[in-house]
Parts: C-alpha cells; sequence; structure tokens
C-alpha cells in the first residue's frame, strides 16, 4: 500500500517543482520585457544596418554602404523622412514582440500559480490522509 502513495506524491512533488523553475523563469522574462517597453528602439540589437540611434548615424551608414556608391544618395529631407518611417518601423515591430511576450509569459505564470496551488493542496490532503 506504502508503494501506492510514493508515485501520486513523486508526480505532485514533480509538478510542484517544474511550477517553481517555469515560474522564476516567465518572471524574469517578464521583467525583462516590461524594461524593454521602456525603450524599444534599443531592446533588441539588429545587427542589419543602416543605425537608427539617431538620423545622423542613420545619414552616415546610408552614406557608408556600397550601394550608394552605385546609387541615387537623396538629399537630407528625403533621408530624414527614410529615417523616421525606418525608425518607426522598427519601433512599432519591437513592441509587438514585447508586448507578445508580455501577455505569453503572463498567462504561464498564471498557470503556474494555479497548477502549483492546486497540486501542493493535493499534497496536503494526501499527507494528512496518509497519517
Amino acid at each position: 500500500m506504502e508503494k501506492q502513495n510514493r508515485i501520486p506524491q513523486i508526480y505532485g512533488y514533480a509538478v510542484c517543482l517544474v511550477t517553481v523553475v517555469t515560474f522564476l523563469i516567465s518572471v524574469t522574462e517578464l521583467v525583462n520585457s516590461v524594461i524593454n517597453l521602456g525603450d524599444p528602439l534599443h531592446a533588441e540589437r539588429f545587427r542589419e544596418a543602416p543605425s537608427l540611434a539617431s538620423f545622423e548615424n542613420y545619414k552616415m551608414d546610408v552614406l557608408k554602404s556600397p550601394q550608394a556608391e552605385l546609387a541615387y544618395v537623396p538629399d537630407d529631407q528625403t533621408l530624414s523622412a527614410m529615417y523616421e518611417a525606418a525608425r518607426d518601423d522598427r519601433i512599432q515591430s519591437v513592441k509587438h514582440r514585447i508586448l507578445r511576450s508580455i501577455i505569453v509569459t503572463s498567462m504561464l505564470i498564471i498557470l503556474c500559480v494555479v497548477f502549483f496551488s492546486t497540486h501542493w493542496r493535493w499534497m496536503r490532503r494526501l499527507a494528512k490522509a496518509e497519517a
């Protein structure tokens, strides 16, 4: 009879352990996402040029690119409009990824709390029944 009670205990404690680890990882991701939401332009490092840190950086990257020698180089007003459009696009795409991450990790945290609390109560009832 003792062995039959061990399997539910092992299962219950394993679920509790997994939910605690998942909860900790999810909270870390949630905090990172909330911090990144404050500055979406610098939240992710994009490898491709041109840089969107400032208009001057963008202009230098466009003028230094190998395609600039062969192609038409726009004037400052057109270049500024291109910079603003690229910057807005980058901010919107990063914000979308951050908000998706916040929603997913929040749901995961809620599921962890529900799983942990139900399994922990179940384990306590098993322990009381055993005693």
